[in-house]
């Protein structure tokens, strides 16, 4: 008998006809569940006493998150334009946007697993000069199926670096023409919210029998694309005025500069959010923090459009 270990998975992302090996932390989670509806039911003995019977036809979106480190070679891209991109559809007149979906593999010491009609639903980023910088992704699909075991045919993979050096970075932020000093870490969140169109039919419904013929949900309208994050820096005699302000139509930038160069470079990573509203409060712990909590408020624009790879 063989166990399989998490930390033995491997990811692979499938778009565009290719495939890629995306390198993960051991944190990869995927499941899916189904739906059960119950009904009163009478017994023969008695039919004033009720029982519940069940009925399970349908299958609810699958779930998935797992945490991608940054590399200087930027291997793990994919994810990036997965997480920002759109495609734009017309039909009957009417323009509709979608995230750009994809499928997914992980492989273990026993089986291969398949994730069909992946979209992502959110991305933590976290600059933080002492960690490794990071995505978290977490998402949602269509349906989960065991394709195979270790040994299953994934086909081509696409080339990789040689190397891989991990990302280091520090923040820059400025919020409209004020540069915020002594910062110690910034996030940045990506939210895309989805929702499955209805896919119950009682046609459909009459001849499941089991977890391979269920209903499964296949189409699904992207709502709301918001980003959001939180920048946190000492508080010192230089910045002391900043610890109680707010805004609601601000211009905030925030660079992932590589650690050894200097705060005006590009950066490895920017994004711009315009308009944004912040807050911005006072930490008291052993060293005063001041934070500040931002959102952007035209979600409009494409995440896409808001952010600058170098």
């Amino acid at each position: 008998m063989t166990h399989s270990f998490l930390r033995e998975s491997k990811l692979y992302i499938e778009y565009g006809g290719n495939k890629y090996r995306i390198y993960t932390a051991p944190a990869i989670t995927f499941n899916q569940t189904f739906a059960e509806d119950s009904y009163s039911v009478k017994t023969l003995h008695d039919q004033s006493k009720m029982f519940e019977g069940s009925s399970v036809t349908t299958a609810n979106p699958a779930n998935f998150s797992f945490d991608v480190p940054l590399t200087v070679e930027k291997d793990e891209s994919i994810v990036m334009d997965l997480l920002n991109d759109v495609v734009e559809t017309t039909v009957a007149g009417v323009k509709t946007q979608q995230l750009k979906t994809f499928n997914m593999y992980i492989q273990t010491g026993s089986s291969t697993f398949k994730l069909e009609t992946c979209a992502i639903t959110a991305g933590d980023f976290s600059f933080n000069p002492r960690e490794q910088s990071m995505v978290k992704i977490q998402g949602e699909a269509a349906k989960l199926s065991r394709v195979g075991d270790e040994s299953y045919n994934l086909g081509t993979i696409q080339s990789e670096s040689s190397t891989r050096t991990p990302l280091l970075v520090y923040p820059v932020a400025t919020i409209d023409s004020l540069s915020l000093n002594s910062l110690l870490s910034a996030t940045v969140q990506f939210q895309n919210d989805i929702t499955w169109n209805p896919y119950k039919n009682v046609h459909s419904s009459l001849s499941v029998t089991n977890s391979s013929n269920a209903m499964f949900p296949s189409a699904y309208t992207l709502g709301k694309r918001i980003v959001s994050g939180a920048i946190e820096q000492y508080q010192t005699d230089s910045n002391i005025t900043q610890f109680d302000d707010f805004s609601t139509g601000s211009n905030i930038t925030v660079k992932a500069v590589k650690i050894g160069n200097a705060s005006n470079h590009a950066g490895f990573w920017k994004i711009n959010i315009n308009p944004a509203m912040y807050t911005a409060r006072m930490e008291v712990q052993e060293l005063y923090k001041n934070s500040y909590d931002f959102r952007s408020t035209d979600n409009t624009t494409t995440h896409a459009n808001r952010i600058t790879q170098y």
